[in-house]
C-alpha cells in the first residue's frame, strides 16, 4: 500500500513591511512522504515571500511538484490560467528554470540546502539568460530552525523589514536573512 501525504494545517499572518502586504491565508498542505519538514516550511516562507500585493488576480498557491514534475511548488496563476509567478523550491536544474522562465511572467527559486554553494556554481552561468529569474538561499541552519516549528497545526506570523524575516510561531522565533544569489536589485 503506497504511504499518504501527511495533513498539515496552518494559519499565516503576513507582515511585509518592505512591499507593504499584509494577508492572513489559510493554507492545508499536503505533505508528500518523501517531503521533509525543511522542504515544507521553505515552501511557507516563499509563499508568505511572494503573496501578491493586489489579489484582484488571483494568489500565489501551492502546486503539486512532488506529484507532477510539471508543476512548480508554488504558482500563481490569474483567472485566465496564465502563470504570473511560479516558484521552485530546493534545487532545480537549468532547463527546468528556462522552461519555467518561458511559462512564466516570474520565476523564483528557493534554495535551502546546504549543498546550494555547489550547486549554483555549476548552474549560474546556464542561467545569464533568464531575466525573470530570481534565486534566494536561505541559511542552512536558518532553514531548519524554521524545520522545527513545524506542526500539524500552525499559527504564523511571518514579518517582514528591511530584508529580514522573522517568522513566530507562539514563544518561538527565527530569523530569517535569505542571500539574493540573482536577481532584479
Amino acid at each position: 500500500m503506497a504511504i499518504k501525504a501527511t495533513i498539515f494545517k496552518a494559519q499565516i499572518q503576513i507582515s511585509d513591511m518592505d512591499r507593504h502586504v499584509y494577508a492572513a491565508p489559510a493554507l492545508t498542505i499536503a505533505r508528500h512522504p518523501s517531503e521533509n519538514d525543511e522542504r515544507m516550511m521553505t515552501r511557507v516562507l516563499a509563499l508568505a515571500m511572494g503573496w501578491p500585493a493586489d489579489t484582484t488576480q488571483g494568489t500565489l498557491e501551492l502546486a503539486k511538484d512532488m506529484w507532477d514534475p510539471d508543476e512548480p511548488a508554488l504558482w500563481h496563476k490569474n483567472f485566465s490560467d496564465e502563470i504570473k509567478h511560479w516558484v521552485d523550491v530546493g534545487q532545480p536544474d537549468d532547463k527546468r528554470l528556462m522552461k519555467a522562465c518561458g511559462r512564466a511572467d516570474r520565476v523564483t527559486v528557493w534554495a535551502f540546502q546546504s549543498s546550494t554553494p555547489v550547486w549554483w556554481a555549476g548552474i549560474a552561468n546556464k542561467l545569464t539568460r533568464a531575466n525573470k529569474l530570481t534565486v534566494w538561499q536561505i541559511p542552512t541552519e536558518q532553514s531548519q530552525a524554521l524545520a522545527a516549528m513545524a506542526q500539524r497545526t500552525m499559527q504564523l506570523q511571518v514579518t517582514v523589514q528591511d530584508g529580514t524575516i522573522w517568522v513566530t510561531q507562539g514563544e518561538d522565533s527565527v530569523e530569517v536573512n535569505p542571500i539574493k544569489l540573482m536577481g532584479p536589485d
